[in-house]
């Protein structure tokens, strides 16, 4: 279906508003009132921008306060309105947004409001132009769909129909089945915005905080397949109303507006018996594990040290880059002292994760704008294809190793295959030897071994948090979990974890308490061991340094769990943290920072599945102490 997207859901003058909508594939745009009047440009100039970009202009808002008053009011209102729509002759719309009125000049009567709405409509058709009624959540007297709907109704002109608008309809808890009964060629407009679930007065809640479709908590998939199945067939346009976007940069918002808008489609159509257009890209590829994480630093040693520390070997070197293969069982993490690394120290650059079948994971990505990333390889090298996540972190999509050769539509790469197989990343690397241990033996496992990455923490710039975590759930096919807040010595961070059904993939999106955390933002890679207890001794006795946890920390600790007097004294000595929930246990350390990276050594025991959030705080404080925040 065409796609729109109101120009108050970006930032910027109208020109880069449009621009950025352009680029970003959009249809066509909702011009608001206040940005045509802010622009330099002529209505006869801002249509002939558009064109030139290949938008149309969808409609034209809003128009206020116009049904239900005294006539004297209403004749000003009528000589408005002819302005209004002269204007829009020039502009080249054809569509006018009238919301329900807020005026404390307005009356209870629905016969007088229809009335007006006709000569309203009467006027409009003079000039080529249609009225869509929209109901606003804390509309004076109107402020349901139905209502407006029922007013439309006993208005009877042909120029008159209605808006439906999801915020206005979710946010009042209006059953949108009825929907269904209000005929298609009378829903003449389609606003779709999201919204968090929360407790707010409605307009406040509408006005700074609504969202993309699938960064809230509404049902839209639900409510458009209602509004699809009355017949409507113009467009899907977001109309957002978010403090955050009207400070982020236009481009980039504009692309995660539609990616919203694709994968809102997609989630639509298994509701609907005929698809009426909706978007089918590639189906979702969920990975099945982390093949590595990447780390970039200009000095390999501070960062040797910790992973030698923390029982990893320097087992194989890329043969044509400076990026060397540390491992210990199934956890794998490469150091790049390559040029383009990061001058102010380590930092996560990328996560390779593990799918059956690469090529589609990244045709599925592609499908929904994800950048996908070019990349220098000698013929030898083993095609990985890679997308840039929202905070610049690359994913790449790699075959597990002996994975059989996908059957499909473009999975053909001559080069790349031997015999049957995918050709794995690791061939890329040669062994290096190290003194006293034949190259290709693998370590011996103990008590206190890493086992595999259990995940990791990335932490988003400060206006991309909700794009994060739409783009992980509909890009990789991760599934989200509740958003918590952590409290910090300076602000609350948010945070949210995405995964896959077995838990082989878990990432923990972050948010800092405020823009400035940015320059600061600091991630973490969790290491899984069966004895965290043990894995913090071993590291320590290596010369590793643990992150030093606050005495009242355990003192709290022994009031809120009966905890052995030797086990807190363990935990005491070593910094460990502890916590539970209904099916497990969980205890967990970090080291110091390296640069902008530190690791987490955790234990999960019984099933636990969260990330020890409500230590979170003393852990922030602790290394905010320390000279780093753990940001």
């Amino acid at each position: 279906m065409r796609t729109s997207i109101a120009t108050v859901s970006l930032s910027g003058s109208l020109t880069e508003k449009l621009t950025a909508a352009a680029r970003a594939g959009f249809d066509g745009v909702e011009i608001f009132e206040n940005d045509l009047l802010a622009s330099p440009l002529t209505p006869e100039e801002i249509r002939a921008r558009t064109a030139d970009l290949g938008l149309s202009i969808d409609l034209y808002q809003p128009m206020r306060d116009i049904e239900a008053v005294a006539e004297e009011e209403f004749a000003r209102g009528l000589r408005r309105a002819r302005h209004k729509f002269e204007l829009m002759r020039r502009l080249g719309a054809d569509t006018v947004l009238v919301c329900s009125s807020v005026s404390p000049l307005a009356v209870d009567d629905d016969a007088l409001a229809a009335e007006q709405l006709s000569r309203l409509a009467v006027l409009a058709e003079d000039f080529g132009v249609r009225v869509a009624y929209e109901a606003l959540a804390w509309g004076r007297h109107v402020s349901t769909y139905d209502h407006a709907w029922s007013i439309v109704e006993a208005a009877g002109h042909p120029a008159l129909g209605t808006c439906l608008d999801s915020f206005h309809i979710l946010a009042r808890g209006s059953d949108p089945k009825g929907i269904e009964d209000i005929p298609g060629d009378k829903i003449f407009f389609l606003q779709l915005a999201d919204a968090p679930l929360m407790a707010m007065d409605v307009l406040q809640w509408s006005r700074h905080y609504r969202c993309f479709p699938g960064q809230g908590g509404f049902d839209l998939s639900g409510l458009l397949a209602h509004v699809l199945r009355a017949g409507y067939r113009g467009p899907l346009s977001l109309e957002v109303f978010n403090d955050v976007f009207r400070q982020a940069e236009a481009g980039p918002t504009a692309v995660d507006a539609r990616r919203s808008l694709l994968v809102l489609q997609e989630a639509t159509r298994p509701l609907l018996r005929e698809t009426a257009g909706l978007a089918a890209p590639p189906a979702p590829l969920v990975p099945t594990g982390v093949a590595f994480a990447e780390l970039v630093t200009p000095d390999v040693v501070p960062v040797a040290e910790v992973l030698g520390a923390l029982g990893f070997t320097r087992t194989a070197r890329h043969r044509s880059k400076p990026v060397d293969l540390w491992q210990q069982g199934e956890a794998r993490v490469l150091v790049n002292t390559g040029p383009a690394a990061r001058r102010d120290g380590t930092a996560l650059a990328a996560i390779g994760l593990e799918s059956p079948d690469p090529a589609a994971a990244a045709r599925r990505a592609e499908s929904l704008l994800a950048p996908v990333l070019p990349r220098r390889r000698a013929l030898e090298d083993a095609p990985l294809d890679a997308v840039a996540a929202p905070d610049g972190t690359e994913l790449f999509f790699c075959a597990p190793p002996g994975s059989p050769v996908p059957s499909g539509p473009g999975d053909s790469r001559g080069d790349s295959r031997g015999g049957s197989e995918l050709r794995g990343w690791t061939g890329d690397f040669e062994q290096v030897e190290q003194p006293g241990r034949d190259a290709h033996a693998e370590p011996e496992p103990g008590a206190g071994s890493v086992t595999r990455i259990d995940h990791l923490a990335l932490t988003q710039p400060w206006h991309q948090f909700d794009e994060a975590a739409l783009f992980h759930h509909s890009v990789l096919g991760l599934s989200g979990q509740e958003s918590v807040d952590v409290a910090d010595p300076y602000g609350l961070h948010r945070s949210r974890a995405v995964t896959n059904d077995d838990g082989s993939v878990r990432i923990a999106l972050g948010v800092g308490p405020a823009p400035t955390d940015d320059g600061a933002r600091a991630q973490h890679i969790a290491l899984a061991t069966d004895d965290v207890t043990d894995a913090a001794r071993r590291f320590r006795a290596a010369g590793g340094r643990l992150l030093a946890i606050p005495a009242n920390y355990y003192d709290d600790l022994a009031a809120r769990y009966e905890l052995g007097d030797e086990e807190l004294a363990t935990y005491r000595e070593l910094g460990i943290l502890y916590d539970r929930d209904q099916k497990g246990e969980f205890r967990h350390c970090y080291t110091e920072t390296v640069g902008r990276v530190f690791f987490e050594l955790v234990q999960r025991d019984g099933g636990y599945l969260g990330y020890g959030a409500q230590n979170a705080p003393v852990r922030l404080a602790a290394q905010r102490a320390a000279g780093r925040p753990g940001r």
